[in-house]
């Protein structure tokens, strides 16, 4: 067989061998999708409500009960809570938090960037292994490992530091950066603010009142309320993560399963003219010598 037919089957074959790997991790990630898609469905309208009523309870408080959590301060420290997969081969969904995580320190807290006040917790390891070179930005290693075995607990240890370290004055501000899934081929990658706790403006931009009847006394609600439903809100962006990383994935997959068809039809095409080519040659060489011996 000549050089170059056994090279192109070579290549037809390395080929063949990719696709079934693409196609194999297309139907783990649609299998994962469905469990994942279902957790943030049933989680997003309750974790939304919820939302609706911190907020609404922030702002129908005067600052006593609820300074800790939502008092607006200077901004000299900001933590940025950055959320990725541990695993890559699902398209830019990783590159585009990481590069939205960094646009966001670069160009919104670009000041506290430059004084090293800008501290980033990267859930998932794609984001631990992307700002772990960066200077500027400090990494906590604790929480790269919490996909691996995603749970409400889990999560909640990362809101309950957020929330301890913004009530010491540790950061001024905390904000989530996360793909909120949409669909399979859909991902909105957007910066939720997490700490201090936004309160509801009315069109005039100013706080809206609720009328609330507390029971039992409101001080003792809201310390019991906040930081379950802030640590709902967390688990809420993880599991859009989660989600959207599979979606990413499972697309990445197809796309890459449908690019393989295509080489390799080029590639038979290829091989079917050099085998003809090939063949011409031995018929000419075959022909030639006959007429040799004739002549």
């Amino acid at each position: 067989m000549p050089a170059a037919l056994k090279e192109v089957r070579n290549r037809i074959k390395s080929v063949q061998s990719t696709q079934q790997i693409t196609k194999a991790m297309k139907m783990v990630s649609a299998a994962k999708l469905r469990r994942a898609q279902e957790a943030i469905t049933q989680m997003r309208p309750y974790a939304k409500k919820l939302q609706e009523m911190l907020s609404n309870i922030v702002s129908n408080t005067d600052g006593d009960v609820s300074a800790d959590l939502s008092v607006e301060r200077p901004v000299e420290s900001v933590l940025i809570i950055a959320v990725t997969s541990d695993r890559g081969l699902c398209g830019a969904y990783n590159a585009n938090v990481i590069k939205l995580a960094r646009t966001l320190a670069q160009e919104k807290y670009q000041t506290q960037l430059s004084k090293g006040k800008v501290t980033l917790w990267p859930i998932g390891k794609k984001a631990y292994d992307a700002f772990q070179k960066l200077s500027a930005v400090h990494n906590n290693p604790v929480y790269k490992d919490i996909l691996q075995n995603l749970s409400f607990e889990n999560v909640q240890q990362v809101a309950q530091h957020a929330i301890e370290a913004f009530s010491k004055n540790e950061f001024d501000v905390v904000e989530i950066v996360y793909s909120e899934f949409k669909n399979a081929a859909t991902q909105a990658f957007v910066v939720e603010r997490f700490l201090p706790i936004p309160r509801v403006e009315n069109k005039e931009g100013k706080a809206t009142k609720a009328d609330f009847i507390f029971e039992p006394d409101q001080e003792t609600l809201i310390a019991e309320l906040m930081p379950k439903i802030l640590n709902t809100q967390l688990y809420k962006a993880v599991l859009d993560a989660n989600a959207s990383e599979h979606g990413a994935r499972m697309t990445a997959m197809d796309k890459a399963s449908e690019n393989a068809n295509e080489l390799l039809k080029d590639l038979r095409i290829t091989y079917n003219r050099a085998r003809q080519a090939a063949i011409t040659t031995e018929l000419t060489e075959i022909v030639s010598g006959a007429a040799a011996l004739q002549g």
